[in-house]
């Protein structure tokens, strides 16, 4: 069933015009014709279907709404702190850990960072990281999107999560520690992944002096992008849905 993001407030009954991005992708992207069934969702958890009663190039209407109860968010809340890196890993990333079930994302400045955002870039930014979250939510079932911080420099973000409660975790290519046997996320867990470069080793010293662990991933040495996706990955199946 085609899946369409609409800002809350969606309606549990009656009839609903989606918005017109969503309404143009129905009808122009997916050629979606009246009769059709489509899902609705806003975002924060609700989610509803209904039948495609009229439809234009920039229009589509939805009668006959009934609301979804169904879960598909993970038990685990997981918050996945990337360094910044090319904007194409930066995209791909974001839509993986949507549909791995991340429930935050904190894009870091690192000393080695590829990626340099000015402030037009950073809002700019945003707004497309956000548009990448919810397709792939369109796409995997989600109802929440994930939260999308304002990019931070790691040093500063570090001392801000020095006091977090939960699992913590930096992924280091010569950690010492592997997630194997660990039964401790007191329902959250942090997985801090660094850039293309690796990471300073100030920056290395200042987050396992904040309680960041430091673990791998196996013997060898992963890309930034699949780094983040094995560690989310491993963190869901020892305490998520997985």
């Amino acid at each position: 069933m085609p899946r369409f993001y609409c800002p809350p407030p969606i309606p549990f009954s009656g009839s609903f015009d989606l918005p017109p991005d969503a309404a143009h992708h129905a009808s122009r992207v997916l050629r979606l014709r009246t009769g059709d069934t489509v899902e609705i969702f806003d975002g924060t958890g609700n989610a509803c279907h209904g039948m495609i009663s009229d439809l234009g190039p920039r229009h589509v209407t939805v009668t006959g709404i009934a609301e979804i109860r169904n879960k598909r968010e993970s038990p685990l809340h997981t918050l996945l702190a990337q360094a910044l890196c090319s904007s194409e890993k930066m995209d791909w990333i974001i839509q993986k850990s949507t549909e791995l079930g991340v429930t935050e994302i904190q894009p870091l400045a690192t000393e080695r960072s590829v990626a340099r955002l000015s402030v037009d870039r950073t809002a700019r930014r945003l707004d497309h990281w956000q548009q990448v979250a919810i397709s792939a939510c369109e796409q995997c079932g989600r109802n929440v999107l994930p939260l999308i911080h304002q990019p931070l420099d790691i040093m500063d973000w570090l001392q801000q999560v020095k006091t977090m409660t939960g699992a913590k975790y930096i992924l280091l290519p010569d950690g010492t520690a592997n997630l194997h046997g660990r039964t401790e996320s007191h329902g959250k867990a942090v997985m801090l992944i660094g850039p293309e470069g690796g990471f300073a080793q100030a920056e290395n010293d200042t987050a396992i002096h904040c309680g960041f662990t430091p673990i791998r991933l196996g013997a060898r040495v992963m890309r930034t992008e699949t780094a983040a996706i094995a560690g989310l990955a491993v963190l869901q199946t020892m305490w998520g849905d997985f």
